[in-house]
């Protein structure tokens, strides 16, 4: 059984995860650079967590997350709306860096599904959020079937992000612009 953590030198590890994703990319952070950063032994960190992607599970859970940007205000556009969506995902996973750190917190959220909980709420629950104001103001306003749930549209878009990441790519403006039509065909009013 694991020695209780001490409080300071925990802050310490999880301060230098956040510090090295920020500056470096989750690929570039090593355990070591984490002792040595936060001036603890690589034995002290593997005895609290069991992987890197746990540190940054933890890190993330008590400190900014890198590149979070705010959720875009809704137009009287729906599909534009979407559009832009999902061209900020888009640009997002982009950058390496971005898709190294989503699949490190998919591992994580696979391999302790407490934490994963925690992060699907914290990571997702911007993006859940939004989809589904948005798409129940549109259900709203009549342009959206009555019967269409919206925090299930707002899980699948949780999905496609997850899934581009898992992959390694991001969406060019065609496959957002193909997603958006399907998911409009699907769901749109009469």
């Amino acid at each position: 059984m694991p020695r209780p953590r001490s409080e300071k030198a925990r802050k310490a590890v999880l301060a230098a995860m956040r510090r090295a994703i920020a500056d470096e990319g989750y690929a570039a952070v090593t355990i070591e650079g984490l002792a040595a950063e936060a001036d603890v032994s690589k034995q002290t960190i593997y005895r609290w967590w069991p992987s890197k992607a746990a540190i940054l599970g933890e890190a993330l859970l008590e400190g900014e997350i890198p590149g979070e940007s705010p959720a875009r205000q809704p137009t009287d556009d729906l599909a534009a709306d979407l559009r832009m969506w999902f061209a900020d995902v888009g640009a997002h996973l982009a950058r390496p860096e971005n898709v190294a750190l989503a699949r490190a917190l998919i591992a994580v959220s696979a391999t302790d599904p407490e934490l994963g909980a925690a992060l699907n709420r914290r990571f997702a629950g911007q993006t859940v959020a939004w989809v589904t104001e948005r798409i129940a103001a549109a259900k709203d306003a009549g342009q959206v079937r009555p019967d269409i749930d919206p925090s299930v549209i707002a899980d699948q878009f949780v999905a496609l992000t997850s899934y581009a990441a898992l992959l390694g790519r991001a969406f060019d403006t065609a496959q957002a612009e193909a997603v958006v039509d399907t998911l409009l065909h699907g769901i749109a009013a009469p």
